[in-house]
């Protein structure tokens, strides 16, 4: 217990120097080898669950036709959604899904490590997500762009991010979702991780 404890307040004390520190305006996240072999071992499993790729399968089907204004308009319903005096359909139907029950179990055995983890369809919409998210398309961001758009080998491990309500520090760690029948990227996978907790 107390090895563990030293290394958090080791990786605390790194993080926070990284994010102060001269190196903070380049980008540059000193976890990723940690985070780059916790992909390898643990998150590609996940990526590869059958109910996972079932569940991106499925919206596919449906969100593949969609417009670019469509895409917008489901955007803008979210994030009125998100503002607390609406109701929340699109949200609380997400987060009802089975794929979403599944995220958050992961999240929660994950003992802490995983802060949120949001599963994408192939135009970069929310299928499942462990927590709410503030945006319901992530088409437009690296987590997407950079694993979907770049091919089934693709990782992006994204920058240290200090998040203030929880007081930690993370990185966004997304994967590709690969269809095992066809060997196409057909979503994409991230994990808000608590580099604290690597």
């Amino acid at each position: 217990m107390l090895v563990r404890e030293m290394r958090r307040l080791a990786a605390t004390a790194m993080a926070l120097l990284v994010l102060t520190g001269p190196i903070a305006a380049s980008g540059l996240n000193v976890f990723e080898a940690e985070l780059g072999e916790l992909a390898r071992m643990r998150l590609q499993e996940i990526a590869r669950s059958a109910v996972v790729i079932d569940a991106v399968r499925a919206q596919n089907l449906e969100t593949s036709a969609y417009s670019d204004a469509k895409i917008a308009e489901l955007d803008r319903l979210w994030a009125k959604e998100t503002d607390g005096d609406y109701s929340r359909p699109l949200i609380d139907a997400t987060l009802a899904r089975e794929v979403s029950h599944h995220l958050l179990a992961v999240q929660q055995r994950s003992e802490g490590l995983f802060t949120e983890i949001i599963l994408m369809d192939a135009v970069g919409l929310n299928v499942g997500i462990s927590r709410m998210t503030t945006d319901y398309w992530q088409g437009d961001e690296d987590k997407w762009r950079k694993t979907f758009l770049v091919g089934p080998h693709s990782l992006h491990i994204g920058p240290l991010e200090e998040d203030l309500s929880t007081r930690t520090v993370q990185s966004q760690v997304s994967l590709p979702v690969v269809d095992p029948d066809s060997g196409e990227v057909i979503g994409a996978l991230t994990f808000g991780v608590d580099v604290e907790e690597l």
